[in-house]
């Protein structure tokens, strides 16, 4: 079955650009382009996707925030955020919305397609330079009342250790499984284990307790 791929973007010619890549690759199928989010709950409802792709800069609605209308009507869609910038500020808004990914225009077509799949089976990709902004973010400082302290409780497995650090490092689900020689489907096991080991919710709040705990070397 066809990965459905919902695309909101204002540049006309990009827009059309990502269209015509996605459909005409094997294994994807455009459900909808639109050039803002207007109607954007009716938009979504009539084209049914499985995947969006969200630009950040748009008129009227945003990307960030029609993100948050979709994570609150529409919370078993993925969305993959696109931009051309690399804003700290939209970065982090953008994954507290809820987006599952976050990758700029100038990823080559090949990697759109893997990052679409990626989300689509429920890996958080990022270009490179976003995912170092990322960790360069959860590096800073915290506050006294912020910082947690350190737990030896969560009975982490050799191998939930070893793909968490991987995590920590900015890799993809597929880039951890090509690591650790393991299936991609054995990667989102055991994230399933440590999201629930670690009690967060998120691949940013494994992350950011993995730094903050030192769970990994």
């Amino acid at each position: 079955m066809a990965v459905r791929v919902t695309i909101f973007d204002d540049n006309q010619r990009l827009l059309d650009s990502l269209a015509m890549l996605i459909d005409g690759s094997a294994g994807f199928q455009i459900a909808g382009t639109f050039t803002d989010c207007s109607d954007l709950e009716n938009k979504i409802e009539k084209s049914q996707p499985d995947v969006i792709l969200m630009d950040i800069e748009m008129p009227g609605i945003n990307g960030i925030e029609a993100v948050k209308i979709v994570k609150k009507k529409f919370p078993g869609i993925n969305v993959l955020m696109q931009t051309a910038f690399e804003n700290d500020e939209n970065v982090f808004e953008a994954i507290c919305a809820g987006a599952q990914g976050y990758i700029l225009k100038n990823t080559p077509p090949a990697k759109i397609l893997e990052f679409i799949i990626d989300v689509y089976q429920g890996g958080s990709p990022m270009s490179p330079s976003v995912a170092r902004k990322v960790l360069g973010f959860l590096h800073k400082p915290q506050t006294e009342e912020k910082k947690e302290q350190p737990n030896s409780e969560y009975n982490l497995s050799a191998r939930e250790k070893e793909v968490l650090t991987f995590l920590v490092k900015g890799m993809s689900y597929k880039m951890i499984a090509d690591q650790c020689n393991i299936a991609y489907t054995t990667v989102r096991t055991h994230m399933k284990n440590i999201y629930e080991k670690l009690h967060v919710v998120s691949m940013t709040e494994a992350v950011a307790k993995a730094i903050n705990q030192k769970l990994v070397d």
